[in-house]
């Protein structure tokens, strides 16, 4: 499969996933982005479309806990770990996660998880 390819089914894929999910004021949305070297997480109101919460390995709290690791799963359940506890002190408990095209496996999975041992509920 071509880059192209991937990238187009990433997309149809997140399409199909966003015409169900939205995030609310008491339930905001849990975005996931990632890249070949870092992963990035947002909590994001929809009605609003505002973010509430970010987190990522490039955020400068998590840029030296992380340091080699930002592109594997070791990185991705520390950014989990932040969003989650960046979440709970502004008093969001309840998200919705939406995995943004990318499929449940590996950093993602890591991230979501990380995210849960966190505090967050999904």
């Amino acid at each position: 499969m071509t880059r192209y390819n991937r990238v187009a089914a990433r997309l149809r894929r997140k399409k199909r996933v966003r015409k169900k999910i939205k995030g609310t004021p008491e339930r905001p949305r849990l975005c996931v982005f990632r890249s070949s070297r870092h992963i990035y997480a947002q909590l994001i109101d929809d009605t609003t479309s505002t973010t509430l919460v970010e987190a990522s390995t490039l955020s400068k709290e998590l840029r030296e806990k992380v340091e080699k690791d930002s592109g594997n799963k070791k990185g991705a359940e520390l950014v989990g770990l932040e969003i989650a506890s960046r979440a709970l002190a502004k008093g969001i408990k309840k998200v919705v996660f939406d995995r943004n095209g990318f499929l449940y496996h590996g950093r993602v999975k890591a991230l979501s998880e990380g995210a849960r041992k966190g505090g967050l509920e999904f």
